[in-house]
């Protein structure tokens, strides 16, 4: 299982996805372009120590990604038209997440072998990124058995 951000704005959310990819032994893919900077300083200090813990692959393009990463790419989205909670997660899963401000491109959102939207209140919008990672990886890791022990 992967998890894979496309084009993430936030070095926040970026340093707390790759502390949960840490944690839980899951690698994580990053497509360029980044909404920020990325220097060891800043990189670091959102991460905190965990860097050293996180297979991090970093891809030019969506379309490199692709390329590089094989699997089932399943996409997380207010638009989305199931639940993860009802979805049947494979160990060779990519979960997808899309930029802060406008999640991926319809063409991007095409190419998705699913997509997946997390049930909330509708009186709100969405869950922060990294907080959306963290449920659906926790998901995903319990159906195929690969919670660390």
């Amino acid at each position: 299982m992967r998890l894979c951000l496309f084009q993430p704005e936030i070095a926040g959310n970026v340093g707390a996805v790759m502390r949960l990819g840490a944690c839980f032994g899951v690698p994580l893919d990053l497509i360029d372009p980044l909404g920020f900077e990325w220097d060891d300083k800043r990189v670091r200090r959102t991460a905190m120590d965990y860097i050293d813990h996180v297979e991090i692959a970093r891809h030019p393009s969506f379309e490199a990604f692709r390329g590089a990463t094989p699997g089932r790419l399943i996409l997380f989205t207010t638009k989305g038209d199931g639940s993860p909670y009802e979805f049947d997660f494979r160990s060779d899963d990519i979960l997808l997440f899309g930029k802060e401000s406008g999640g991926v491109p319809a063409d991007v959102a095409a190419m998705c072998d699913a997509k997946l939207r997390i049930p909330i209140r509708t009186e709100v919008r969405s869950f922060n990124l990294a907080t959306s990672a963290a449920l659906v990886l926790g998901e995903a890791l319990r159906q195929t058995g690969e919670l660390p022990r």
